[in-house]
Order: structure tokens, then sequence, then C-alpha cells
């Protein structure tokens, strides 16, 4: 098979439980949603096989042995071979999907930030985008099966309108005590 492949990039995880901790991101092409607030041009690809892909994170990773697989919905393409070859390569496998698609066997974290109806039923990591006027949508995840539930304030690209939605999720969340605050600080330090 061949991977349309977006982009492959060292970086450190800016979202959720494994903030802070340095990845390499494989983006896969394409998405089987198109959300109003999403922040990736996932359009552009190139098509690489198993071990092309394996090639290109072992020349970024150096001593990282965790690899982000991302999009778009990556579960779109991602199989058992590509997770085969990665782990043969002797990295741990995180993904980052909306749920919507079943995940195959061998991923190692699941970060699940669903946006519409949900096919997975369960993950490590639950995160959600978080705007006012979906609160009732956040409430029907309370009693999602994971280990951490993470609200992330909607980016809307305007500061004042930025501060009332932080204040708002902040303010959910301490009503709310089983969410946790993510904040994507990969964009306040103006990395990938």
């Amino acid at each position: 098979m061949r991977y349309r492949v977006n982009e492959i990039f060292l970086s450190l995880q800016g979202e959720g439980f494994w903030t802070g901790t340095p990845m390499v991101f494989l983006r896969l092409s394409g998405c089987n949603l198109a959300c109003p607030f999403c922040d990736t041009d996932f359009s552009a690809f190139t098509e690489m096989s198993a071990s092309e892909v394996v090639d290109q994170v072992l020349a970024l990773a150096g001593e990282c042995r965790r690899v982000c697989i991302t999009g778009g919905e990556p579960l779109l393409q991602l199989d058992s071979t590509l997770i085969d070859a990665l782990h043969a390569a002797g990295f741990t496998l995180h993904l980052e999907t909306n749920g919507t698609l079943k995940a195959p066997d061998g991923i190692d974290w699941i970060t699940v930030s669903p946006k519409a109806g949900i096919a997975l039923k369960q993950a490590n990591e639950l995160k959600l985008v978080f705007q006012k006027a979906d609160e009732a949508f956040i409430d029907t995840f309370a009693g999602f099966p994971c280990q951490h539930r993470f609200l992330q304030p909607c980016d809307t690209g305007n500061p004042e309108k930025n501060a009332v939605i932080h204040k708002e999720c902040v303010e959910y969340i301490k009503s709310h005590p089983w969410w946790r605050l993510s904040l994507q600080t990969h964009k306040l330090l103006g990395i990938r």
C-alpha cells in the first residue's frame, strides 16, 4: 500500500497528556469531516510506502522513540502494515483521531477528539475543543471510558474572542472537575 503523507516532522507534543514530549509527527492526508475550526491543511500529500515512511521517521527521530500519527483523519489510511513497520523500528505509536472510525490493533496510545458521532468505544485520552455553545455535546462525554479528559479552548484567531473562550472553559472545568485544561502550547511557543 502507498500512504498519502502530508508531512513528517520532529517537534514537541503541544496538547493533552503528553504535552512537551518530543515526538515525530506523521501527518496523513485527508479527513472525513470538515470542522470549521480545523487549523490543519492536510490536502497536499506525497505517496510513500511503509518502508519509505519508516526511513524518513528514522532520519528525523534521533533519540526520540515516539511517533504521533495524525491528520486529517489518519484512520482513513492507517493499517497493520504501517503499524508493524514502525513498531519493528522501535517506536511507540500515538494516534490522534476524530473517533469516527475503528482503530486497528497495535496502537500504544489513542487520543480521540470527537466532533461528531463516535465509533471508538474507549481511548487513553479524550480531548474536546471547547466553545460554550458546545457544552451539551461536551456533557455527553462525561462517562466516556478513558484515563484522561481534556478540554481545549477553541482558537478563533481573534485574541478578544479567545480570551472569552478561555475564561468560559476554565469556569466550565471548575464546575466539571473530571476535565483538565489543555492549551495548544505549540502555538504559544511558535513551533510546529
